[in-house]
Order: C-alpha cells, then structure tokens, then sequence
C-alpha cells in the first residue's frame, strides 16, 4: 500500500517537474549500453532515472559545477543495474555527491605496527556503506570510451553487495541462485584473473578486481554491462550469475560487444 502511494505521488511530482523527454536523450545519446534498451524497455528506463533523481540527491563537491545534462546521464547510468530488479534497493542511502576529478578521500589506516597512515591516493569513485556514493565527473565521461568501464556501475554494484554482510562480492541472491555455486565460479574466475597477471599476459577484465571479492564484483558489474559479450565469452558461468543476479541478460541486445 505505502508503496503505490509512493509511486503515484511519484508520479504526481514527475509530471510536474516537466523534464524534457529531448534532454534525457541527448545527456545519453553517445552511451551505448542506452541504446540496448528499446520500446518499452526504454520507457522502463526513463522513467526510472526520474524516479531516482526524485528519490535521491546529485550534489557537486568542491567547486563542481553540476548540470541537468550530468545529473541525467549519471542517474541513467545508475538505475541500470536495478532496471530488472527495484529502485528499493537502492532505498538505503540518499545521495551522491560529484566532483569534476579525481578525489582524495579522508582515509586513515593503522598498520601492523601501529602507525596510522593518511592515504593520499586519488580516486574515481567511491560507496560509503552508510553514506553516500562520490564520483569523479572525469570518470563518469570515460563511460564507453574505455571497453567495460563505468564508474557510475561499479560504485551502484558496491552498493547492491554492500546489502549482504558488506562488500563482500555476495550480494543478496534470489532464491533460484545457488550460492555455492556462485562462490565455486566467481572463485574459478578470481584464480584465472590471478594467473593472467602473475604471467603477464593480457588480462580479460581489468586486475583492480583483485584487490577483493567486493572489486571483484564490482568490476565484473561493470563489464556484464558495458561488454557483455565479453563477459560471456570469457566466463560463461559468472556472466550466468550476473543475468540471474540483476535479471537482465544483455549479451542478446544490441551493443553488446
């Protein structure tokens, strides 16, 4: 009940904020993976990116100078991993802040010894597990540009995982996925990423995915998206558990590399 009374007031509020259909369009007319969705996908799309404009906060960082082009493109970008699941799994944060380059969060570690360290390294992209998702603007424009980049993706996969124990490559699977599974797969993935860096060879999806499982996630998000038929090609299995995982099934459309 409280949820139809959200969607129509939704719905109330969607026709008069008026948002151009033509300016939607343009902000996603250079990303391929927009194109992948036709007829009533793409209206399933548009109005999802909407919604979540309504539901969450774009704000600038530092001196960022946001506008309705970014602001559509980057909630485009970000509903595409809920488009066959829910925007209610995003309902546990509310806002994501832009900045026009590379960040430096305020992150402090202890090491083995004691010390604590400040970590200066910049970043593209960043999901607090009880705050907001921050992005590089920089990095939101390399979308398409880099095969199976999108930093916007990979920070919204963060963010689905982090609804299971953290982000521990585990999201909350539907009751048809079998976890063990899963695990064996993404796993046997893993150790093959592994053995292509340790033999120097041309990797299939960028080694940032080592870093954990919760990257490793994240990374193969990012590439079940943007190429997917890269992804399948690659490894069948884990692009069989993303298709499950997000109801989607990419590889079949248009654009799907």
């Amino acid at each position: 009940m409280l949820k139809r009374l959200r969607h129509w007031r939704e719905n109330r509020r969607l026709a008069a904020l008026g948002w151009p259909h033509p300016a939607w369009e343009n902000a996603i007319a250079d990303w391929a993976v927009a194109q992948r969705y036709q007829g009533a996908q793409r209206r399933l799309l548009h109005d999802t990116a909407m919604r979540f404009l309504m539901r969450k906060h774009i704000a600038p960082g530092g001196n960022m100078v946001l506008d309705d082009f970014m602001r559509l493109r980057i909630a485009t970008m970000a509903v595409v991993p809920v488009l066959g699941l829910d925007l209610d799994w995003y309902g546990d944060w509310s806002s994501i802040i832009v900045y026009d380059q590379p960040f430096v969060p305020p992150h402090v570690t202890e090491d083995e010894y004691g010390i604590v360290h400040l970590d200066r390294h910049p970043l593209g992209g960043e999901a607090w597990s009880d705050g907001p998702v921050i992005l590089s603007w920089q990095e939101v424009e390399r979308a398409g540009h880099q095969p199976g980049y999108n930093v916007v993706i990979h920070e919204l996969a963060h963010k689905l995982d982090m609804r299971h124990d953290g982000p521990n490559g585990a999201p909350p699977l539907h009751r048809d996925i079998d976890p063990v599974a899963w695990h064996r797969d993404f796993s046997t993935a893993w150790e093959e990423l592994e053995s292509a860096v340790e033999a120097d060879s041309d990797p299939p999806i960028d080694p940032y995915a080592l870093e954990d499982p919760g990257e490793f996630f994240a990374v193969a998000s990012e590439v079940f998206f943007e190429t997917p038929r890269h992804l399948q090609r690659t490894w069948p299995a884990v692009y069989a558990h993303l298709a499950a995982f997000y109801r989607q099934d990419p590889a079949e459309g248009p654009s799907g590399r």
